[in-house]
C-alpha cells in the first residue's frame, strides 16, 4: 500500500522555479513538499546558462516580473554568499550596423522609461568595456542590472534554504480532487501527497501536468544548444550578445534561429549560445546549430577562433505562444496554481514567480498584476 503524506502545498518540479516557490511559500509559514520525477535541476534548469536579465525584456508584464526577480535575487545573493555563484557582471548588447544600433537605441529608450538602467555606448568606447570585442561594431548599450548565477547550484541552495520536504524519483500520475471538485493533492508512482494546493512548476512538462488536472496549458519545448569552451583567462567581462538576440527570443518560428551570446564563468570556461528551434523533445546533436553558434561567437570575439569547444549540451525551454509564463491560480480548478512556461527566462524570473505564488497561497495581494499571466488565457485546442 502506498504511503500518504499531508502538507499545505505540493510543488511539482525541483527546478529553480519550483525551488523558489518552495522557498517563499515555506518562509510564509506553509508546510511544503516538493516532488520531481528526476533529480534537483534535472530538466531545463540544469541546461541553462543562469541568466538574470532585464536587457532582453521589452516594457510590459515580463519586464515587471524581471525587475522584481532581480531585486529578490540580490537579496538571496547577500544571504547565500558565493554558494550560487551570483555575479553582478552586467550585460552588453552590441549592434553591427547603424540600422541595428538605431533599433537597439529605440528599444533601450523604452526600457529606460520603464525603469531599466540602459546606458548607450558609442563605438569607440566598446573596447573600454570589452577589450577583445571585434572591431567595426556600430555601438551598443550596457545594462548594469544584468547578472548571472550557476543554475543547478541556485536551485539546490534555494531548496536547502527552504524548510520544505524534497521527494525526488517520483512521477506524478494523478492530480487528486475532493468531493467539491477542488484539488486535494497528487498521486505519484510511489505515494499519495494530500494538500489543499498544488503548484505546477514542471517547466517544459507543465502542459502534461495541467492535462492530468484536466485543464489546457499549451506548453511546448523549444530546444537550445550551449557550447562550453576550455577554461580561458578572464577575457569576457559581461554577458555580451548581438542586438538580434531580442528578436530571436520573441520570434514564433519553429525553425532554427541563432544569435551570438558569449559570457564567462567563475571556473574559466566560456558559455556560447543561443539557438532556438521547436523539434519536440529531440536531444540529438544539430551540427548546423552548433556551427552557427561557434561562427557567431567568433564574429563577436575573434580570439575565440583559437579556443577549443570541449562540449555542447541541449535543453528545452518551456515555450508558451505569447512568450509570457503562466503564473498564479487557475480559475478553472480551485487549488491548482501554475508557475511554468517562462521559456528561456525561468532562472531570472524564478524568484519573482515564487514570491508571487507564495503571496497568492497565503491570501495576500500580489505585488504585480497577475492578469497577463493567467493560465486560462489560451483557447482550448480544437478536437
Amino acid at each position: 500500500m502506498s504511503e500518504s503524506l499531508t502538507c499545505d502545498v505540493v510543488v511539482v518540479g525541483a527546478g529553480v522555479v519550483g525551488a523558489a516557490c518552495a522557498l517563499y511559500a515555506s518562509r510564509a509559514g506553509l508546510d511544503v513538499v516538493v516532488v520531481d520525477r528526476g533529480p534537483v535541476a534535472g530538466g531545463t534548469t540544469g541546461a541553462g546558462e543562469g541568466n538574470l536579465l532585464v536587457s532582453d525584456k521589452e516594457p510590459g508584464p515580463e519586464l515587471g516580473l524581471a525587475r522584481l526577480s532581480l531585486r529578490l535575487w540580490r537579496e538571496l545573493a547577500r544571504e547565500l554568499g558565493p554558494a550560487i555563484e551570483y555575479e553582478a557582471k552586467g550585460g552588453l548588447v552590441v549592434a553591427a550596423t547603424a540600422e541595428q544600433l538605431a533599433g537597439l537605441e529605440r528599444f533601450a529608450a523604452a526600457q529606460r522609461a520603464a525603469g531599466v538602467d540602459a546606458v548607450p555606448v558609442p563605438a569607440d568606447r566598446l573596447t573600454d568595456l570589452e577589450p577583445y570585442l571585434a572591431p567595426g561594431l556600430a555601438g551598443g548599450v550596457r545594462y548594469p542590472q544584468d547578472a548571472q548565477v550557476m543554475p543547478a547550484l541556485a536551485a539546490a541552495h534555494l531548496l536547502r534554504a527552504a524548510p520544505a520536504r524534497l521527494l525526488t524519483g517520483r512521477t506524478v500520475t494523478e492530480v487528486l480532487r475532493g468531493p467539491d471538485g477542488a484539488v486535494c493533492g497528487v498521486r505519484t508512482d510511489r505515494d499519495e501527497l494530500r494538500a489543499a494546493a498544488v503548484v505546477n512548476a514542471a517547466g517544459t512538462w507543465g502542459g502534461e501536468l495541467a492535462a492530468l488536472a484536466g485543464v489546457h496549458l499549451p506548453v511546448l519545448p523549444r530546444r537550445g544548444f550551449v557550447l562550453v569552451t576550455e577554461p580561458c583567462p578572464p577575457r569576457v567581462r559581461h554577458k555580451v550578445y548581438a542586438a538580434d538576440y531580442v528578436a530571436d527570443v520573441a520570434a514564433d518560428s519553429a525553425a532554427l534561429r541563432t544569435s551570438p551570446v558569449v559570457e564567462g564563468t567563475p571556473a574559466g570556461p566560456l558559455l556560447i549560445g543561443a539557438s532556438r528551434e521547436r523539434v519536440g523533445f529531440d536531444r540529438s546533436l544539430s551540427l548546423p546549430a552548433v556551427r552557427a553558434l561557434a561562427a557567431g561567437a567568433v564574429r563577436l570575439f575573434p580570439f575565440l577562433a583559437g579556443v577549443r569547444a570541449l562540449r555542447t549540451y541541449a535543453g528545452f525551454r518551456p515555450y508558451l505562444p505569447d512568450h509570457l509564463p503562466a503564473v498564479g491560480p487557475d480559475p478553472r480548478l480551485p487549488g491548482l496554481h501554475h508557475a511554468c512556461g517562462h521559456e528561456g527566462a525561468g532562472i531570472g524570473l524564478a524568484t519573482g514567480t515564487g514570491h508571487l505564488i507564495a503571496q497568492v497561497l497565503t491570501g495576500k495581494r500580489p505585488d504585480l498584476d497577475l492578469g497577463p499571466f493567467r493560465p486560462d488565457r489560451f483557447a482550448p485546442e480544437a478536437r
